[in-house]
């Protein structure tokens, strides 16, 4: 069968969103990280494609739990690069309509900062801090997803997330990751997180 997850070229280059973000660590959580969860989702659907058609015994509890957590990450790491941008070239700070919906939610952008980066620090073990819209309260909340649990997804729709595994910040800031967290609103694209907005309050 036809792949379903794809490693999604990188938005700008290796370097450009240094010094918050090495180009080190771009191309092993990009090319590594990333592209092996790809990898391992895909071959995850295959085995099940050949399991199905008599061809494979499958322990299925286990394929199902690793497709779970392979296809999340590959998820999650498409919309993180989709939400990055080089220093300089995003204005810095919410625009447009998110920007409304934020001020009116947290009170200030300085609010929301403080909370994702609380989320992010809280979160045990590996997983991520994000901004999401749940469309039935019609609001703007800050989530915690364990591991690459996407479970919710796409019950909450995901504005803006914040990768809190180790491999995203420890070459770059060892094990002081509050200084990745408080770093990454210097690379964060909020024309894109407007962008991913409006199109859900349409």
């Amino acid at each position: 069968m036809e792949k379903i997850f794809l490693l999604p070229d990188l938005p700008f280059d290796y370097n450009d969103l240094e010094p918050f973000m090495s180009e080190e660590t771009l191309r092993i959580h990009h090319d590594k990280h990333h592209a092996a969860y790809v990898k391992e989702a895909n071959f995850i659907l295959e085995r099940l494609d050949k399991a199905r058609e008599g061809g494979l015994e499958l322990n299925l509890k286990a394929e199902l739990k690793a497709l779970a957590f392979n296809a999340g990450g590959a998820i999650l790491h498409s919309l993180f690069w989709a939400n990055l941008a080089p220093p300089g070239t995003s204005k810095g700070e919410p625009v447009g309509s998110v920007k409304m919906a934020i001020e009116e939610e947290f009170g200030s952008f300085e609010r929301l900062k403080e909370q994702l980066n609380k989320t992010a620090m809280s979160v045990e073990g590996s997983g991520w801090a994000a901004l999401v819209y749940q469309k039935e309260t019609r609001r703007i909340l800050p989530m915690q997803i364990e591991k690459h649990d996407v479970n919710l997804y796409p019950a909450v729709q995901i504005l803006l997330v914040l990768d809190a595994f180790e491999h995203a910040y420890y070459l770059d800031y060892k094990n002081e990751k509050a200084k990745f967290f408080e770093a990454f609103w210097n690379i964060a694209n909020w024309e894109e997180v407007n962008n991913r907005f409006e199109k859900l309050i349409q």
